[in-house]
């Protein structure tokens, strides 16, 4: 078995990859489903790194910041447009998850 090496990657980047990735998934495979498997699964990951290192109640707080952003975003697409709504609120969730968790670690 491979031993651990210890290196994670931050939550900031998990979050911002999971917002993005699963836009760019659903609209590339016109499958919103497996969009949202993307983006689950990667708000489950994130939400285990700030756990970890911010501890409950600020891993609870981003969880919700990163449903909010994929949430907001689609009125912000209104607006904006798709791609730069998505790596607006990407870039908001990433910058909170920094302030809140990912510095500490």
């Amino acid at each position: 078995m491979a031993k651990n090496s210890g290196v994670r990657v931050p939550g900031a980047v998990i979050a911002a990859g999971g917002l993005v990735g699963g836009y760019g998934v659903a609209r590339w495979t016109k499958k919103r489903q497996l969009g949202g498997v993307v983006l689950a699964a990667a708000g489950a990951a994130a939400a285990q790194q700030w756990r970890q290192r911010a501890g409950g109640k600020a891993a609870g707080a981003l969880s919700v910041a990163y449903v909010a952003a994929f949430a907001g975003s689609h009125p912000l697409a209104k607006k904006v447009g798709a791609w730069p709504s998505v790596f607006g609120v990407a870039g908001a969730v990433a910058l909170a998850s920094w302030v809140v968790a990912d510095r500490r670690g």
